[in-house]
């Protein structure tokens, strides 16, 4: 029996995002009329309403807004101001991210301003349902329960996006939302939000079924992944890095239930976690569902726009790139373990420089084999399109000579060109895999170093697994034949991995609780690269100032426009609240939303 996909469309006349998920059957929605509240007071117009909060998870939902100033894979806010990645494309382009690269964060700045607008357009679209939920006549009493716990959930996810972002939010809840009246929107900032987030995701958690018969559709598991990610965003101090148990033993707790349930697990190959092919797998927890392409399924939005390499087919844009340390970080000693302390003491060579048809050897040294299958490098194969090159990249002497690799679709399984190959691409928003190293980050300050080191393994062993590795192959000549390449094999017959891939577990027990802790950190990098979870990971953990700082130092040496570029410790944490979002709280000449006071 084939799977059903819940398909995120165009409903009542309301301009949604649209997200699907394959080629198998969907489930379409598509109401006709004009958009009134009464008229969608039935139980299709609550399922339609449903659909549009779902529609604001891929970042389509805003009139006039580009989909990466907002969509929830997050790499504008939480990529290119980490070490893992630069801006990318060329120093003229998107100047607003730009200055997020820089720490120089502005309640002026567009990108920032429409993130707000996104994220909240997301609860009163969750509200409204939940809302017309009430009013609603004809409804099945046990499909009204779901209906209600999926908008609690989403309403969850889009309020811990927005802490994530900020510092002070508003909660708004459906008690106080009412689409006619944009007053009720206009809720101060006033109190820690973490308990109302955390009351959706219990809420969602204790309806929601183990299996949806949907795949989009959250389950039970997916709401407690989300609980305990809340929990672990309150685990440290993020101005003192000071560990706070009590929520880690919340989170353990949970993360524990999730492990012993036995209903997810590590697929087997690195990559299928990044593949279309083999999207909503074992390992996946909860993903967002995008197009297979624009002609099948009637898409507008492109996936990741603008975070793609420059080269044919893509025809544009060359951003999000990754960095000279993350690509370092990815070096291994002889024993297979990462260099902890010493990875950017000397670059993994690198192209820079090398023109396209110059002969050019990827570096010997070893490596975690995790790399080639989260950035494109020089004469790796990139995905199933060709070798990488200089053409990837739109200029080099600005942003280095690697691409993103992880979220674009592959040649062989879309058979489309452009934009369109990144929107046939889900996001992973949650696997097993952050379920397994945040256990491993409770083990440690909890005292049980060596449940941490097997958890840490676990991840590691698949990662070593010989039949997810990037195969080797034969550039075409690239004057001829631009897209050519010739995959090699051993004289056994078997693939033979494109680097010097040497990966092992930790085999000495773990004693210490800071080398552990580093450990278990540098592996959630590794393993995560490049997702959009870095910048909110050093955030999490208070260690922000010092690992950028350190970030920059270098880095400016490479890239010049980094050179002097510092991270304000209890300032740049968190982005500052759009001047748009405090000018328009105002109720009787008063602004109900305040502005975190590091930005006054």
């Amino acid at each position: 029996m084939k799977n059903k996909f819940i398909k995120y469309s165009l409903v009542a006349g309301l301009s949604l995002g649209l997200a699907t998920a394959c080629t198998d059957t969907f489930l379409t929605r598509d109401p006709q009329g004009q958009y009134s509240p009464t008229a969608l007071q039935t139980p299709g117009g609550v399922e339609g309403i449903l659909l549009g909060a779902y529609g604001m998870l891929d970042g389509q939902g805003l009139d006039g807004q580009a989909p990466w100033e907002n969509e929830i894979q997050s790499w504008v806010f939480g990529g290119i101001p980490s070490d893992d990645a630069y801006k990318g494309t060329d120093a003229g382009d998107q100047p607003e991210e730009s200055f997020i690269e820089k720490y120089d964060f502005q309640p002026t700045n567009g990108h920032i301003k429409n993130k707000w607008r996104g994220l909240f357009k997301g609860v009163a679209r969750a509200n409204d349902a939940l809302n017309s939920l009430k009013a609603a006549k004809g409804i099945n009493a046990d499909r009204a329960k779901q209906i209600e716990a999926e908008a609690r959930f989403l309403r969850g996810v889009f309020h811990f996006e927005a802490r994530k972002m900020w510092k002070s939010i508003p909660f708004i809840d459906d008690k106080t939302f009412d689409l006619n009246n944009t007053e009720s929107t206009k809720v101060p900032n006033d109190k820690e939000t973490w308990p109302l987030i955390e009351a959706d995701f219990q809420a969602a958690m204790s309806v929601l079924p183990d299996k949806q018969a949907e795949v989009g559709r959250p389950t039970k598991w997916a709401a407690m992944a989300f609980l305990a990610k809340a929990y672990m965003f309150q685990g440290w101090n993020i101005s003192t890095g000071a560990a706070n148990t009590a929520k880690l033993q919340a989170a353990k707790a949970l993360l524990d239930q999730i492990v012993n349930s036995g209903k997810f697990k590590l697929v087997d190959k690195f990559y299928s976690n990044f593949d279309v092919a083999t999207r909503n797998n074992e390992e996946s927890i909860f993903e967002v569902q995008y197009a297979v392409s624009s002609a099948a399924d009637q898409a507008a939005d492109a996936g990741m726009g603008l975070a793609h390499p420059y080269a044919s087919p893509w025809g544009c844009c060359g951003f999000y790139q990754p960095s000279q340390n993350l690509v370092n970080a990815y070096k291994t000693d002889a024993s297979g373990l990462p260099l902890l302390d010493t990875f950017n003491d000397v670059d993994v060579k690198n192209d820079q420089g090398v023109k396209i048809d110059e002969p050019y050897e990827p570096s010997t040294v070893p490596l975690d084999p995790r790399l080639d299958h989260t950035v494109g490098r020089r004469g790796i194969l990139y995905i199933d399109f060709k070798a990488h090159n200089l053409d990837f990249i739109r200029d080099q002497t600005y942003a280095g000579p690697y691409s993103p690799k992880k979220h674009i679709a592959s040649k062989a399984f879309t058979g489309i060109s452009g934009w369109g190959n990144l929107s046939a691409n889900n996001y992973r928003m949650i696997r097993y895999g952050h379920i397994l190293l945040w256990l491993a980050e409770c083990e440690v300050e909890l005292g049980s170093l060596e449940k941490a080191r097997a958890l840490v393994n676990q991840i590691r062993t698949r990662a070593a697994n010989p039949a997810g590795f990037v195969q080797k192959i034969i550039p075409g000549d690239v004057k001829t034949n631009r897209d050519g390449y010739t995959l090699v094999n051993d004289a056994s017959g078997k693939p033979m991995p494109a680097a010097n891939y040497i990966i092992k577990n930790y085999t000495a027990p773990w004693t210490d609780a800071a080398t552990a802790r580093k450990a278990v950190r540098f592996e959630t990098r590794l393993e995560f690269a490049m997702e959009g979870h870095r910048f909110f990971d050093l955030q999490r953990w208070g260690i922000s100032a010092d690992v950028l700082n350190k970030y920059t130092a270098v880095e400016g040496n490479k890239r010049t426009y980094l050179k002097g570029i510092t991270f304000t410790k209890g300032k740049n944490e968190f982005y500052p609240i759009p001047q748009e979002a405090i000018d328009r709280s105002s109720v009787n000449g008063t602004a109900t939303l305040v502005q975190d006071p590091a930005y006054k």
